[in-house]
């Protein structure tokens, strides 16, 4: 996916950049240190966890602000319309409530999941890149971390998989025409492809751990229902960014447990 084909694009970007930068200072003190030391010393600091964070958190930002640019770039159309089947749903919700059943199932898909994911894991680890950089970090910086993840992240995701490509898999085959109808089974499969895909991709920053993938699973579902029977992006949005945000507050609980 391009996303994520961008973060570690960027990811790597950053940290050449910022390498090179680190090599610079470091070179120019005093007492001419080998370049040995010099290498030695950049790496140490670009491992360190507030540096990690931030590199995290910058390769996060930009290559979430840049996809969102390319996809309004590539597919103006759809960007501007509000329809299931058409458009990307960036429209008000057709009723208020699917705002609160976006918040309950934000907050009570990490539990489902959760208990899903444990009883397929028979009690291994389960850690992701992100809970694993800010582990360590100062507060400040897993703060800048955590809103990205909160905000961003969802933001982008949702407009990739309950956007992008659910309306892609919707219209597949079909001709044009905003108001056209939908045979269940059509939306039904492409709910669960669009799902599916949505939890295969964060494989990666999973360990490749794929009992992990259907708690992922269940949260594109609910996103896409919402998707679906709202007419709008923002529940699913909302949704996800709850989903995001008890998952960060574990991941502060556990890096950080109360006196």
């Amino acid at each position: 996916m391009l996303y994520f084909g961008l973060q570690l694009l960027i990811s790597m970007l950053i940290a050449t950049l910022l390498g090179l930068v680190l090599g610079i200072h470091f070179g120019s003190q005093a007492g001419s240190p080998s370049a040995g030391s010099v290498a030695e010393l950049v790496k140490a600091t670009l491992s360190g966890p507030n540096v990690a964070a931030a590199m995290m958190a910058a390769t996060l930002m930009f290559s979430a602000l840049i996809t969102l640019w390319l996809v309004h770039r590539m597919w103006p159309g759809p960007w501007r319309l509000s329809a299931a089947i058409d458009g990307f749903g960036f429209a008000r919700s057709s009723h208020a409530a699917f705002y609160a059943a976006a918040l309950l199932l934000g907050l009570a898909t990490p539990f489902l999941g959760g208990m899903l994911t444990q009883w397929l894991a028979h009690g291994h680890p389960i850690t992701q890149d992100l809970a694993s950089i800010g582990r360590g970090a100062s507060l400040t910086s897993r703060l800048a971390l955590a809103l990205v993840a909160v905000t961003l992240g969802p933001l982008v995701e949702e407009v990739l998989f309950r956007g992008v490509l659910l309306s892609a898999l919707l219209r597949w085959r079909r001709g044009p025409g905003v108001n056209r109808r939908c045979s269940r089974s059509r939306m039904l499969l492409a709910v669960a492809i669009s799902a599916s895909v949505f939890g295969l991709v964060h494989l990666p920053e999973l360990g490749y751990l794929w009992y992990a993938v259907p708690n992922l699973i269940l949260l594109g579902v609910g996103a896409a229902w919402l998707r679906l029977q709202s007419g709008s992006l923002w529940p699913a949005v909302l949704a996800h960014g709850a989903n995001n945000l008890l998952a960060v507050a574990g991941w502060f609980l556990a890096t950080h447990p109360p006196a």
